[in-house]
């Protein structure tokens, strides 16, 4: 789902430039309701390598100018087949064959020194200033001083079930814990049975900078969350959910706005034990995280279609 949410911010970025966006996404019924609920215009296909061949179909009854890849990975195939159209590519964080054909490569999330030199494209943005990050966090930025509510969410599907692991380690803290549920969430019977009662939960929330004001600390996953919490001034316990966000859990740490809590399989009960420092956290977490990252990338894009 995170791909989803960073598609979007970018998508009303280039709307506001005057573009239309059009999205091309497979058969996934929650992410389709919130492309509805967006008013963005959109159509569903087999986004699987086998089933290749409808990118020159796509291209011609839009009448495309460019093409943007918000997937884990591209195949070189695929790419091939939409440059073939005269089409500039633009990819996110992608390690796939495609990758090197592509014009533009937005990579903010990989911060390993070798893996950094291993992106490839014809231009390639890295870093925290390239992060795609929803300007509105703007209305709810403000610094914390105190612990006392803490928000819990752990990506749109959070496919291992962490959120059921943090909520039996946080049962025993004097803290307000409210957990918020994405929308391909599917571990429900499994939380139900740790759930406490005084514990708030909350379903697919509208807003989640809004969200996020009502809290003094947050535990999420390593994708794009702990960066929009830390924009918005919200300190961070990070869990990484997939061994890639280990490195940017870690980086997170060093910047000063989180702490590390390491890979959902190896958390336990230590770390959230351990004193915070929420002013200080919070402090650093609004210096070291801004907001500018979507216009820089769609001016990025822009350029590639009206150089």
């Amino acid at each position: 789902m995170g791909h989803l949410y960073r598609s979007l911010t970018l998508a009303d970025a280039l709307v506001r430039m005057g573009e239309d966006v059009h999205f091309l996404i497979n058969a996934h019924e929650p992410s389709l309701q919130i492309l509805k609920s967006r008013g963005h215009a959109h159509a569903t296909v087999d986004l699987a390598p086998e089933a290749g061949g409808w990118e020159t179909e796509a291209v011609r009854r839009l009448r495309a100018s460019a093409w943007i890849n918000d997937r884990l990975d591209t195949t070189a195939a695929h790419v091939g087949r939409v440059k073939a159209m005269g089409l500039p590519v633009v990819t996110f964080d992608d390690r796939g064959s495609g990758a090197a054909q592509s014009d533009l490569n937005v990579a903010a999330l990989v911060f390993d020194p070798e893996e950094v030199a291993r992106l490839q494209g014809v231009r390639v943005l890295t870093g925290v200033d390239h992060l795609v990050l929803n300007p509105a966090i703007a209305r709810f930025r403000r610094a914390r001083a105190q612990l006392g509510s803490v928000l819990v969410t752990l990506g749109g599907a959070d496919t291992y079930g962490a959120t059921v692991k943090v909520v039996r380690l946080l049962q025993d803290q004097p803290w307000q814990v409210t957990v918020v549920l994405g929308p391909a969430f599917a571990h429900h019977e499994a939380l139900a049975e740790v759930m406490p009662r005084h514990f708030e939960v909350r379903h697919g929330v509208a807003s989640m900078a809004e969200e996020m004001a009502r809290h003094d600390l947050a535990v999420t996953g390593g994708g794009m969350t702990p960066f929009e919490a830390n924009a918005a001034g919200l300190p961070c316990l990070v869990v990484a959910n997939e061994l890639f966000e280990i490195p940017v859990g870690q980086t997170l740490e060093r910047m000063g706005g989180c702490r590390f809590a390491g890979h959902h399989a190896a958390i336990n009960a230590s770390v959230f034990r351990l004193p915070l420092d929420i002013a200080g956290m919070s402090t650093r977490a609004m210096a070291s995280v801004g907001l500018d990252g979507v216009q820089r990338v769609a001016t990025a894009v822009r350029e590639l279609v009206r150089p």
